[in-house]
């Protein structure tokens, strides 16, 4: 089956670009034009992947992806905001909000294809690559892509998950900030490593207690700590 991306844009121009480069690389399409059709089609269709634009009538998208990330049906869906509004107090409160990357307008077809396809094998379940890591109160399936503290499911985004994840099996080891951009969003080029101080503030957030084991590394980055 197909993965279905869910495409919210009011601009039709936009939608037809974005819809007919994503179905010439194996996806299947599914559009709304403003926030409440977004947040219908999220829960009905539960796709894959959102594209989502900020600027939307009725609902804007960052309302929209704090409502479908505060959804325990949608909660874990990856989401990409797609936006004219780049300036960095935007793209860190896209983040904060739950947004799993965020690309600027104009943008290139190829690129956000690239990073739709990182997302989905972020997410995806992989029995091949499959590992299980437990440390005490926390334990990471990685497998069936779930988290659980006290045998309580935590829900993580696919990013958050992998940020996790990525730190737990190195644990010890000091990564920075340029490392995990590489290694968990798979940036060769360097943007604002904000972008990882912001998702490591939700996760430590959502992990409660577990959150002790992920240490901040004064100017180089974080580690997930033995003891």
């Amino acid at each position: 089956m197909k993965p279905k991306i869910l495409v919210v844009d009011d601009e039709p121009d936009a939608v037809e670009l974005i819809e007919f480069n994503l179905k010439a690389n194996g996806y299947d399409v599914a559009t709304a034009a403003d926030g409440e059709e977004a947040l219908e089609k999220a829960r009905a269709l539960l796709p894959n992947l959102i594209i989502l634009d900020i600027m939307l009538p009725e609902v804007d998208g960052m309302e929209v992806c704090k409502i479908l990330r505060r959804d325990q049906r949608t909660s874990g869906i990856p989401i990409i905001m797609l936006t004219a509004k780049a300036a960095e107090i935007d793209r860190v409160l896209g983040f904060e909000l739950g947004a799993d990357d965020y690309v600027t307008k104009p943008f290139s077809p190829r690129e956000l294809v690239l990073r739709v396809k990182r997302l989905l094998r972020t997410g995806a379940v992989t029995e091949e690559k499959g590992d299980h890591v437990v440390w005490k109160e926390l334990s990471i399936d990685v497998p069936r892509h779930m988290v659980s503290i006290k045998g309580k499911s935590v829900d993580l985004t696919a990013t958050e998950f992998k940020l996790l994840t990525v730190l737990a099996q190195r644990r010890g080891r000091v990564q920075s900030r340029e490392q995990l951009l590489h290694d968990v969003w798979e940036y060769d080029n360097l943007i604002d490593t904000r972008t990882v101080d912001t998702h490591m503030r939700r996760l430590r957030e959502k992990l409660g207690i577990a959150a002790k084991y992920l240490d901040t590394v004064r100017g180089v980055g974080y580690r997930f700590v033995e003891e």
